[in-house]
């Protein structure tokens, strides 16, 4: 499928500019709007990974969105960095959840994207960004993370939080234990939200990204690329974001 793209600027707080990245498939329009996928990045920014995830989003029939959440299309590769962004992002998630509300307002204000079928998808510091947003009670129907930060803004309320979400996790993550996995389970379970935790055994954290063996030899960081892993999970994830987002009336 022909796509197109091109880069969403939202100004948020204090003038801050969010440089966000679109892709649409070619034949979206006003006339025929498609549902759209918010993309919560992992730590290092709007880096070529989220590209190409926005942009196989796109190729399925998806519009798709990178969130800028550090602002000022800022990327890094280096883990301290990357820490020390999201630490400032961290200490003020209200803000953070503001600059989300913000760039799901301006995606979804696309002519060729329809605002009533959205999802979000988050990858690690993103898994707890797409999280927040179903908790925050944004309109989106389906959440799907991968190796994802579950530890809650706050917890998902029976009624704000109406997304079904899908879980995709590794069992040999380091850095998002099985416990927060277990504990993000009832937080779901006391929400009565629909949800699917799926384990993929020998996956390391970050084991969706073709760059995650590079970025922990660099960074001395227990990452780990998976192929099958990640083919697995992908395929799943396109599956449950056609069920909830194409498939409803």
């Amino acid at each position: 499928m022909t796509i197109k793209t091109y880069e969403l600027n939202s100004t948020a707080d204090f003038g801050m500019e969010l440089i966000s990245y679109v892709a649409l498939p070619e034949a979206a329009s006003a006339e025929n709007p498609v549902p759209g996928i918010l993309i919560a990045p992992e730590w290092w920014g709007v880096v070529e990974h989220p590209r190409t995830v926005c942009e196989k989003l796109a190729e399925a029939g998806f519009a798709a969105v990178v969130m800028d959440v550090f602002g000022e299309g800022k990327l890094t590769t280096d883990a301290a960095q990357a820490n020390e962004w999201m630490e400032q992002m961290l200490a003020d998630q209200d803000k953070l959840m503001g600059r989300c509300q913000l760039i799901l307002k301006d995606f979804s204000d696309q002519m060729a994207v329809d605002s009533d079928r959205l999802g979000v998808i988050g990858y690690c510091f993103g898994g707890k960004i797409a999280l927040d947003m179903a908790r925050e009670g944004m309109p989106v129907k389906a959440v799907a993370t991968f190796h994802g930060n579950p530890t809650p803004k706050q917890p998902a309320e029976k009624g704000k939080f109406s997304a079904d979400v899908l879980v995709a996790h590794g069992a040999e993550d380091s850095m998002v234990s099985m416990e927060g996995i277990e504990g993000l389970k009832k937080e779901l379970d006391n929400a009565e939200v629909n949800y699917q935790v799926d384990v993929y055994e020998g996956a390391k954290h970050g084991f969706t990204n073709p760059d995650a063996d590079k970025r922990a030899a660099e960074n001395d960081v227990d990452l780990g690329y998976n192929e099958a892993a990640a083919k697995q999970s992908w395929d799943k994830m396109i599956d449950f974001m056609t069920k909830h987002l194409k498939q409803t009336s």
